[in-house]
């Protein structure tokens, strides 16, 4: 191979294509650095190219190499004596086989030209309150046999089963670490210390979540089916899209990764994959710059909390009817209120209404009540503590309280008793959830009752632990279409999903306020301390469904104690009447009351209350 080379520009950094040449950027204190060239897929190395004093600017040493003619070559760098794997590669190979030591040993950064055709491809921005957010391991998806996809674990496996989301309703995934990553790694001994006493450490442990420093330009290799996971996953965003769904990954970023670097990390996600936002994760993460970054304007940004600057953005523009509502606040607050009403604690209605109104004005509110962290649905209605033994740290990783009760059982029963009990906990976490006004998530799988075994922190478990399986779809199928039922009232009724907070004001002269509060009696709720009860209603008034014909009325009643609750509804305009739309506790009986209708809530029950026009000739 015949080379000459000349001084390149500082970025982008790593290897790319520049005038009839390949550019490489390499950041390194050391003088003595170079390119090594290497033959073939898993060849030899062939040349080694060193990068002169003069075209040095600080620590950033640029090359442009004349003369490379195959269209993907594999690289590296090398400081010394010492191979360097560049950091900021678009590829790599060697590495293709989820869990592969010998693989990952051989991992080397490829270079291959782009060609991919988008096909007019645009991302679907799709509004906070009109969002279901599905969170998801792309391997552990499925991974499990069950799954009867062809391609298992990839993104090719989550692109087939697409219709299965969509039916269910997802508008957007949420995915944990996508980008290349070191799944396999030793563990370091520290004699009494993470694992305790003369517990002896695991040989080879698993990141399965991916939480670490990564290779952060590149999808990773493992999780495609075929050799090009650059296409692979550009064909399943491109896809979604196609579905009017959308993607969010997560993005871990240590305290090494400097801030001037991250945005150009997420920069080149929305130009080269044209993902639709980012779930940023770790302290040291430069929020303030991507919020306000123009880039990102049309780009979802997910963090635990913002700055005022970043909430407030839209004052600094002039045309705020073009302001798209991208900032999600991603914390788990909600979760842990919620789940502890869900089991009965006392002293929690004024809050739980509060959250359940919550709809910030320059921000989405996302809510969940389960996550890839702490207890699944299931096993937050199985357990009352965590069973992380198989994780080989004693069971003292992971959160030691997770606000869930078992039902009456530690783990999996056959008391029909307890396993009634636990589906309508199931429910009533789904209806909390769903009648929400924030955007609902889930964990996958928590549709149809997936399990952990009461494992809350499975970071390590490549396996049936994590893997989802899918035989419970079928074994559970009242969860799922249960969720359906509660999605589809939530996506034809825009009263239960307010693009804005509700102010609790009859603020358009209707008679009713947007949204109003009540208890054992119309309009007086019951905030008293032990209180485990509250009623919502919802005038649908103040919401149009198509833009045009106002939407029906709907009464909440949530009734978390172990004792039936009576309560008599509000009055509704003349003519209409209130009926049961879904509920948790089997069928409710509507009566009447002098003062309008009256209804006795079972025990641990929530019910979603529809006030309709009454039936010709009913009316007295």
């Amino acid at each position: 191979m015949k080379i000459t080379t000349a001084m390149g520009n500082v970025t982008p950094l790593g290897v790319s294509e520049a005038e009839n040449s390949i550019q490489f950027v390499f950041v390194s204190t050391c003088m003595d650095c170079g390119v090594i060239l290497y033959e073939g897929r898993d060849g030899a190395e062939t040349l080694r190219i060193p990068f002169p004093e003069e075209y040095r600017v600080g620590n950033m040493h640029t090359m442009r190499v004349y003369g490379i003619k195959e269209k993907s070559f594999l690289y590296s760098f090398y400081e010394g004596k010492n191979e360097v794997i560049d950091p900021y590669a678009r590829g790599f190979s060697g590495n293709s086989i989820y869990g592969d030591l010998q693989g990952v040993s051989k991992k080397r950064a490829c270079y291959k030209k782009d060609d991919y055709d988008w096909e007019e491809d645009r991302n679907p921005r799709i509004p906070y309150e009109q969002a279901f957010i599905y969170c998801m391991h792309v391997r552990g998806f499925t991974q499990h046999s069950s799954s009867k996809v062809r391609h298992r674990g990839t993104f090719s496996g989550v692109l087939e089963k697409l219709p299965y989301l969509k039916e269910l309703g997802v508008t957007t995934l949420e995915l944990q670490p996508v980008y290349e990553f070191d799944e396999v790694y030793i563990p370091v001994w520290e004699g009494s210390g993470r694992f305790g006493g003369n517990v002896q450490p695991p040989e080879e442990k698993k990141n399965y979540w991916g939480y670490t420093r990564g290779y952060y330009y590149s999808p990773k290799n493992s999780y495609a089916a075929s050799e090009d996971s650059r296409r692979e996953f550009r064909d399943l965003i491109k896809q979604l899209h196609h579905n009017r769904m959308e993607a969010v990954l997560q993005f871990y970023f240590p305290e090494q990764v400097h801030e001037w670097e991250i945005s150009d990390i997420l920069k080149y996600w929305v130009t080269e994959y044209h993902v639709d936002g980012f779930h940023l994760k770790g302290q040291c993460t430069p929020v303030s710059l991507i919020c306000t970054d123009p880039c990102f304007a049309d780009t979802k940004i997910w963090y635990y909390d913002f700055p005022e600057n970043c909430l407030h953005r839209e004052s600094t523009l002039r045309n705020r009817s073009q302001i798209y509502r991208n900032l999600g606040i991603y914390r788990d607050d909600y979760c842990y209120t919620m789940r502890r009403f869900l089991k009965g604690d006392e002293g929690l209605v004024g809050t739980v209404l509060q959250f359940m109104r919550c709809q910030p004005e320059h921000a989405g509110q996302i809510n969940y009540l389960s996550n890839y962290e702490g207890f699944t649905l299931m096993d937050l209605v199985s357990y009352d503590r965590k069973h992380n033994e198989e994780n080989g740290e004693n069971n003292r990783d992971g959160k030691d309280y997770n606000c869930s009760w078992n039902c009456g059982a530690e783990g999996k029963s056959r008391k029909k008793s307890v396993s009634g009990l636990r589906m309508m906990q199931i429910k009533n976490a789904i209806s909390l959830l769903v009648l929400s006004q924030g955007t609902p998530l889930i964990f996958m799988g928590d549709e149809f009752g997936n399990s952990q075994g009461g494992n809350n922190n499975p970071y390590c478990q490549d396996n049936e632990i994590t893997w989802l399986d899918w035989r419970d779809l079928t074994k559970n199928r009242e969860i799922y279409e249960f969720l359906k039922k509660m999605l589809t009232f939530r996506r034809e009724h825009p009263i239960l999903r307010q693009e804005s907070q509700m102010r609790l004001m009859d603020y358009i002269s209707c008679g009713y306020p947007d949204l109003s509060y009540h208890g054992e009696v119309p309009w007086r709720p019951n905030m008293e301390y032990y209180s485990r009860q509250a009623g919502i209603l919802l005038c649908g008034k103040y919401a149009r469904i198509n833009r045009t014909k106002e939407d029906d009325f709907f009464y909440i009643s949530l009734n978390m104690h172990w004792e039936k609750y009576a309560c008599a509804l509000p009055k509704l305009p003349r003519g209409m009447e209130w009926t049961c739309a879904a509920g948790t506790g089997g069928d409710l009986k509507i009566v009447p009351a002098a003062d309008g209708q009256h209804v006795e809530l079972p025990p641990r029950s929530i019910y979603l209350l529809c006030g309709k026009k009454k039936e010709e000739g009913e009316e007295k």
